[in-house]
């Protein structure tokens, strides 16, 4: 079933992260349910080379979607990363409508060891293309925080970096804001099992939170389970709010602010 929308938030943010394809149904009349809660700006990210097309694609027609292009770490992890796809990504990088490079990254979840070297290869590729077209840096970072900080360090990182869906703790968020990149909160985040989750999003700057769904996963408390979207964004944003202890404008201005020096979008 899918979930009632809820409260709208007085103060506009943005979904920093999104598979609009993935949720499927008409992109319309996702984007105008997010605009009655107060969700004016999408990032519709791509994974693979097609919803890298389609992302760039949609964000070309919609002036609320942005894009994200790249090759997912499990599909890297596969063998997906070869020349041909990698050069499709760079050139997808360089749309005016792009304003990002990921999910990229490395997960040691899905992806064994027979598939990290070349899964870290592309993380590498990945940041490469964004710093050359001067795009934001998006990683996925599943069960690999060191390794992840330690390509960082090796590559160098892109002037922007967004972790997407935060998953460490809060000596990960210090770390990472040490460093100034940002930390995407999602719907996990409202979990009951998510303290060490909380804790994090407590320790990170205010001048450095972001806010997303990655639906249609993810789906916030109490519609664990049910499909997510990104009109559920503020359910997610409330929670943070409580977890930082302000208002909740005062975060939704925040997270737009921090949405627009991450992304660089008007």
């Amino acid at each position: 079933m899918i979930p009632p929308p809820p409260e709208p938030l007085a103060v506009p943010v943005l979904d920093s992260h999104c598979h609009l394809d993935i949720v499927g149904g008409d992109v319309g009349e996702q984007l105008a349910a997010a605009r009655a809660v107060g969700v004016h700006t999408v990032v519709q990210v791509g994974i693979d080379v097609p919803s890298s097309q389609l992302s760039a694609e949609v964000a070309g027609r919609f002036p609320d979607v942005w894009a994200a292009v790249a090759l997912h770490p499990n599909d890297a992890g596969a063998g997906a990363a070869t020349p041909e796809a990698l050069a499709e990504i760079e050139r997808l990088a360089a749309l005016p409508q792009v304003v990002a490079v990921g999910e990229t990254g490395l997960d040691h979840y899905r992806t064994g060891p027979e598939g990290r070297g070349v899964q870290e290869d592309s993380f590498r590729a990945h940041i490469d293309i964004a710093k050359r077209t001067g795009t934001a840096l998006v990683i996925h970072d599943r069960h690999a925080h060191a390794d992840v900080l330690r390509v960082l360090a090796e590559e160098g990182a892109p002037e922007r970096v967004v972790f997407h869906c935060f998953s460490g703790d809060s000596a990960m968020a210090r770390r990472c804001a040490d460093a100034g990149w940002y930390m995407s909160f999602a719907g996990n985040v409202t979990f009951k099992n998510a303290g060490d989750l909380r804790e994090a999003a407590a320790a990170a700057p205010l001048d450095l939170l972001l806010v997303e769904t990655d639906a249609p996963f993810l789906t916030p408390v109490p519609y664990r389970g049910r499909p997510n979207a990104s009109y559920l964004v503020p359910l997610t944003v409330r929670a943070l709010a409580e977890v930082k202890g302000v208002d909740v404008d005062e975060l939704c201005a925040a997270v737009w602010d921090n949405g627009r020096r991450a992304f660089r979008f008007p």
